[in-house]
């Protein structure tokens, strides 16, 4: 499969001009130097490092790939998890056992995926925090978490009960978090008190929703029986998302409010979404793909460092705030800063690359990177 593709800067009229794929795997690069990638957003980070080296048909890139998931369980120091699939290296372990390129994961995918099928629910029948099951708190990062998890080990192992629960996690989220007045999300419920949702329109918040009707839309078979509410729920989210992003082309911490600072993960999680929309064809490009290409350039801008740090991401967020304040938007705009660096930007940045390069944009400008 890989033939190898040499992907470096290019110079153009005297200004530098820097690959995507390079782009996302010096990203990668300043990740691991700075910190061990591990944690749900150093996982996304190796799922985007696997798909870069995808793209570049680089096998030296794959085989570090894999070389850094079988760490995963044995020779990781593990902090505390909500899900027990991240122990083995989560996501990127089952696309990897799907890829063909780790079939010796086949009994670790397949032992965590069952695990799935019998964790902690709400009364819905949605996931919820395994460490007070009975308070129900739920919350829409778990999709990203179960999702692509059960859709990759379903499609490697031909079990159809992984592919079904992945498609209704997924679907019973998007249900019940979605604000009907704006077609957005919200974060999360029971967090702040029994029955209340959060009252935010998070923009990661909005990414993990997104991110894993972008999964399914892209890798459920063509006669799925989830396929048309997966393009359904696709549709109307990115139909939602449209109309808010900055004049600088990112979108913001709270999504509709045009005073909060622009975002860096949400964004970059909201633009791998919608890569995989007009590659698909799900996606009007002449409506779509001036807002896709914009925000691709705002990323390089203003989130990318020339030393490959990040800027403007949100820190850990779930339903910030004590009190009265728990939950509100103001609690999700003043307590929950960015700063230089901040571990969930890495993975998002490298997924917006990967697919502004498969969407043909081959070059980004840059001062001197």
């Amino acid at each position: 499969m890989f033939r190898g593709k040499q992907i470096l800067q290019i110079r153009k009229g005297g200004t530098t001009r820097v690959n995507p794929l390079y782009a996302s795997q010096k990203l990668y690069e300043h990740y691991e130097h700075i910190q061990e990638v591990k944690h749900y957003y150093g996982l996304l980070a190796i799922y985007a490092l696997l798909q870069t080296a995808e793209e570049k048909r680089d096998p030296i890139l794959l085989d570090k790939a894999k070389s850094i998931l079988s760490r995963f369980p044995d020779r990781i120091a593990h902090p505390a998890y909500n899900f027990p699939s991240y122990r083995i290296g989560g996501n990127p372990k089952a696309y990897a056992l799907m890829q063909d390129y780790m079939p010796e994961a086949e009994a670790q995918v397949r032992e965590y995926a069952e695990e799935m099928l019998t964790a902690p629910r709400d009364r819905q029948g949605i996931m919820s925090m395994p460490s007070a099951p009975e308070k129900e708190l739920i919350w829409i990062d778990v999709a990203t978490a179960v999702t692509p998890y059960l859709l990759f080990a379903g499609l490697a192992l031909g079990d159809q009960r992984y592919i079904d629960e992945a498609a209704n996690q997924t679907f019973l989220m998007y249900e019940t978090f979605l604000d009907p007045g704006n077609g957005l999300l919200h974060q999360s419920k029971n967090f702040a008190a029994p029955g209340k949702f959060s009252e935010d329109h998070w923009g990661r918040g909005n990414g993990w929703g997104y991110f894993p009707l972008a999964e399914l839309v892209r890798h459920l078979p063509g006669d799925s029986i989830h396929r048309p509410r997966a393009e359904r729920y696709f549709k109307a989210l990115s139909a939602a998302l449209l109309p808010h992003q900055s004049e600088r082309g990112l979108w913001r911490q709270e999504i509709p409010l045009e005073y909060s600072y622009e975002e860096t993960s949400g964004t970059g999680l909201i633009l791998y979404g919608m890569g995989v929309g007009l590659r698909t064809g799900l996606l009007d490009r002449d409506t779509y793909f001036p807002v896709f290409r914009k925000g691709v350039l705002g990323l390089n801008e203003l989130s990318i460092n020339e030393d490959f740090s990040t800027e403007l991401s949100c820190p850990g967020c779930l339903c910030p705030g004590e009190g009265a304040e728990k939950g509100t938007v103001k609690a999700y705009v003043t307590l929950k800063l960015p700063y230089r660096d901040e571990p969930h930007s890495f993975g998002p940045l490298m997924l917006a690359l990967v697919e502004a390069y498969r969407n043909g944009i081959h070059d980004l400008p840059s001062e001197s990177r």
